[in-house]
């Protein structure tokens, strides 16, 4: 296996103006690792075989050794054609560290974005700049999917429809959520209409479109299709909503799933098999000593433990499991990932906002 780790910018022109280290070893596992200022950013490529030719792969190392700086460069363009990027990794808690939750995934130069959780547009704003990611630049801030309509994940969502208008989107916000969501967006709408009065027929002379929301209340399945993209809606359990779902990312390199906030739930099982990556919430085992009246069955019912994703995980077998809306109080992210025993060769890692996979 030959793995990246690099600094979060996907720019591989701009990447390679930083320092670059080629380093070999570990039987067939080759690393190439490329230093950033901020955030992390992990890729898999390609497989060497235990049983490769010893001749050809000391040519590859040679090659590598030889122009690193052009290889790099290729490995990088390839790799960019799908990723996650954790725009907030947070829960209802307020650590400034992590904002709200909110997830894009960026193909061909078009940001998916999962959940609009409080600062989503800063969020994005700062992604666009630190890992320059134009398709997080605020006029292109055009399509989100809620996973269910709890508060903390779609405090933003008012954001979302009004910031990158009034900083120039022309387009609508096309937003696909759980029944519900029509009825949210109208009164959000509602409440900021002097505000949409006054920016469209005031000095500002904004446009009359980019502000607006097409809203498109979904039922499991395929909800969009383009480019070579599918996004496919799961239903899962998330305590009393009577719809909460997550999604299912398919592109021509990558399969990405996205649990939102769930118990548990079959249709990530069925979705996830060998799946690239596997984003999920969790909560640590800490969470159960919290004295709070039902709390336990609250998580019970509404989240997956760090135990139940181990074993989730090993049922799956994703190649990537990334932690995410973690709930863990005095856990840190190390502590979290040793909780999630997965009993497989699956890569776990806890998210901070910024990182990219």
């Amino acid at each position: 296996m030959l793995t990246a780790v690099f600094g979060a910018n996907p720019r591989g022109s701009e990447l390679l103006a930083q320092n670059v280290q080629i380093a070999f070893g570990n039987g067939d596992m080759v690393n190439l690792k490329i230093g950033g200022a901020s955030g992390t950013r992990y890729k898999e490529y390609g497989e060497f075989s235990n049983h490769v030719i010893p001749s050809l792969y000391k040519l590859v190392c040679s090659m590598l050794k030889l122009i690193p700086f052009f290889l790099a460069s290729a490995l990088l363009a390839e790799a960019a054609t799908t990723d996650v990027v954790i725009l907030g990794s947070g829960t209802p808690r307020a650590d400034p560290d992590r904002s709200g939750p909110a997830v894009a995934v960026i193909y061909q130069g078009k940001a998916y974005l999962f959940d609009s959780g409080p600062g989503v547009v800063r969020r994005a704003s700062a992604a666009a700049a630190k890992l320059h990611i134009d398709a997080l630049l605020m006029p292109n801030l055009q399509r989100v999917f809620l996973t269910h309509l709890h508060s903390d994940h779609t405090l933003g969502l008012p954001d979302l429809i009004f910031s990158p208008w009034v900083l120039h989107r022309s387009m609508p916000l096309e937003i696909y959520g759980p029944k519900g969501t029509k009825a949210m967006v109208d009164h959000i709408e509602a409440a900021w209409q002097p505000d949409i009065e006054i920016r469209v027929h005031g000095l500002e002379h904004g446009n009359t479109t980019g502000y607006q929301a097409n809203v498109h209340e979904i039922a499991p399945g395929v909800v969009f299709s383009a480019g070579g993209l599918e996004i496919t809606a799961l239903p899962v359990q998330h305590a009393a909503w009577p719809q909460a779902f997550g999604y299912l990312i398919k592109t021509p390199d990558r399969t990405i799933v996205i649990s939102g906030d769930c118990a548990p739930s079959p249709a990530i099982l069925e979705a996830c098999h060998g799946c690239d990556v596997l984003l999920h919430e969790v909560y640590s085992m800490s969470e159960l000593k919290i004295q709070r009246v039902d709390w336990p069955e609250y998580l019970h019912q509404a989240h997956t433990s760090t135990e139940e994703l181990g074993k989730i995980a090993a049922q799956t077998k994703p190649k990537m499991l990334v932690l995410y809306h973690q709930l863990m109080t005095d856990t840190t992210d190390a502590q979290l990932v040793n909780e999630v025993k997965t009993g497989a060769e699956t890569k776990v890692f806890s998210s901070r906002d910024f990182d990219v996979y």
